[in-house]
């Protein structure tokens, strides 16, 4: 296959699933800069491998899998090697209250505040809690679709996201977010 044929497949095959693949890349890890790195190293693996994107019925679901993987993968290896120099919850733009977007700071202050209680409260969870809640709850994917993406078993994938969801209300009634 030449240059331009892969170009053509690809803008066919993959382009279709870019916004689903980078809110996926978002949500796994909570910043705009490892989204766009996460969802970068996805795009240059499955232009290596659009021979077998081809063959595959649903290409969005098998590259949300690709993603997880990816995911999984580099957060073991900078479990391992990083450093925080900084409070990576409080850099400005991060998590939840981000996605405020253009709000007028005194009419929509008390929304922000909720974001950012929210997004306190998620990363209070453990990985596996957050990721399927954030799945299920923000991006709509349903129960079989998470236990595909992530290699759970559905009983698990069940049981995290009622777990998920019970530590939430605990932690937002303690804060006084919801009563």
């Amino acid at each position: 296959m030449t240059e331009a044929d892969q170009s053509h497949v690809f803008e066919r095959v993959v382009r279709p699933h870019f916004d689903r693949l980078y809110r996926l890349a978002w949500r796994l890890t909570g910043s705009k800069a490892e989204a766009e790195d996460l969802f970068q190293e996805l795009l240059v693996k499955a232009f290596g491998l659009l021979h077998e994107i081809v063959k595959i019925e649903e290409p969005g679901s098998w590259l949300c899998r690709v993603m997880y993987n990816l995911f999984i993968d580099q957060h073991r290896r900078f479990a391992r090697e990083r450093m925080h120099l900084v409070d990576e919850g409080h850099l400005p733009g991060e998590g939840l209250a981000g996605l405020a977007g253009d709000l007028d700071p005194v009419a929509d202050s008390e929304r922000i505040e909720i974001f950012g209680r929210l997004d306190a409260a998620l990363q209070q969870l453990s990985e596996d809690h957050r990721i399927v809640v954030l799945l299920h709850d923000t991006e709509g994917y349903k129960l079989n679709e998470i236990q595909e993406l992530t290699g759970t078993p559905i009983g698990t994938v069940k049981s995290r996201l009622h777990r998920a969801r019970a530590r939430l209300r605990q932690i937002l009634s303690d804060d006084g977010t919801i009563s």
